[in-house]
């Protein structure tokens, strides 16, 4: 128990984790990439430096542009097209050419369909069984009757072409086939045997001279071209390829290096650009609006707003009073003359109401119904 104790509270002692690319860049790096890291980061980063201000200054002010600029000019191009195009677009298929499409539809339906609905029930379809019936009653006997005799005179033709073609077949076999096979085996087989024989002993004679001359152009050309080449590829390119690459790879590097130094570099620059604004000119001018303009606008609008406020109010309200007895004296009058002139309007009575007045009205207990009536 003692040992466990003290094996739990020993603290582990603290393991030491290197760099995970310090072991490889160690193992894989030279001198050579050693002396030419540091000049050439160096001038990358000078070289990188006002570009990157430069690129950061542009992003800036295209944010700003897009936020305060085209955001509003783009809400306000959409409003335009659609009060310029959309709703014109819109009134004009709902009113203009939805009315007019149902109108040239019924136009339509009254000046084609229903004709040619007419013209199909009543002549079409009466020519077309007529047809069905001369088809039927007519044609097709014929037919059966042409067909008949046509069949005939085929069986006959056939009959004597059959006879012609096995006489010819005959002649055509004893004349022409008989003597051209006894030509193909006697004379033209032999004949095809020996030019063979002699084009096979020319081929090969041909191929070894090709072989030779082959394999002799082959050594020259690996002797006087392939070899030199070779040396100069692996002694001369290999070698200068690899220091152009390591010469690339840290230049690659250097830029990236170099745009991310640059880029804490021009943050540190805008962000004591904006505190030196902000200082400059932000914290004064929002000093000189607190402590100079709300007093003062706060004591010119209750000295002077809101009293003339209050007076042209009350100066409003005197005159819509003074024009309503206006109105209503002008009223007055009219009626008055009116009244004078024309007399009392007495209301007028309707003799033919079906129903009677309020008084003497319809219900079940009166005798005045159809029902109860003496």
């Amino acid at each position: 128990m003692e040992l466990e104790k003290l094996d739990a509270g020993t603290p582990a002692p603290p393991v030491h984790r290197p760099h995970p690319r310090q072991p490889e860049a160690a193992a894989g790096e030279g001198c050579l990439v050693v002396a030419v890291r540091l000049p050439v980061r160096v001038v990358v980063f000078l070289v990188v430096l006002p570009v990157r201000l430069v690129w950061d200054v542009c992003a800036a002010a295209a944010r700003w542009l897009d936020r305060a600029v085209f955001r509003p000019l783009g809400r306000a191009l959409l409003w335009a097209g659609r009060a310029v195009f959309v709703w014109p677009l819109v009134g004009l298929w709902r009113h203009v050419l939805v009315p007019l499409g149902g109108v040239l539809a019924r136009l339509g339906n009254l000046v084609v369909v229903v004709p040619a609905g007419w013209l199909y029930r009543h002549v079409l379809v009466p020519v077309g069984r007529a047809l069905v019936w001369l088809y039927a009653r007519v044609l097709t006997p014929l037919g059966h009757g042409v067909m008949w005799g046509v069949r005939g005179i085929v069986a006959v033709l056939a009959a004597t072409g059959l006879g012609v073609f096995a006489v010819l077949a005959r002649l055509t076999r004893y004349l022409v086939v008989v003597p051209c096979v006894w030509l193909y085996t006697w004379v033209l087989t032999p004949v095809g045997h020996a030019v063979a024989w002699c084009a096979k002993g020319l081929v090969r004679l041909v191929g070894m001279l090709v072989t030779g001359i082959g394999t002799g152009l082959y050594w020259i050309t690996r002797i006087l071209f392939v070899l030199p080449l070779l040396a100069v590829w692996r002694w001369v390119l290999v070698p200068v390829g690899r220091v152009l690459a390591v010469v690339a790879r840290e230049i690659w590097d250097a830029l990236g290096h170099a745009w991310r130094v640059t880029g804490y570099v021009s943050l540190a620059v805008g962000r004591f650009l904006m505190t030196l604004f902000r200082w400059a000119v932000v914290e004064p001018a929002r000093w000189v609006y607190t402590r100079v303009l709300v007093p003062v606008g706060h004591v010119v609008r209750d000295v002077v707003l809101r009293p003339a406020a209050a007076a042209a109010g009350a100066a409003g309200r005197a005159v819509r009073q003074s024009l309503a007895s206006a109105r209503l004296t002008l009223r007055q009058a009219r009626a008055d003359i009116r009244r004078v002139l024309v007399g009392e309007r007495r209301p007028a009575r309707d003799e033919n109401r079906r129903e009677p007045i309020a008084g003497d009205t319809r219900t079940l207990g009166s005798s005045t119904t159809a029902l109860t009536k003496d």
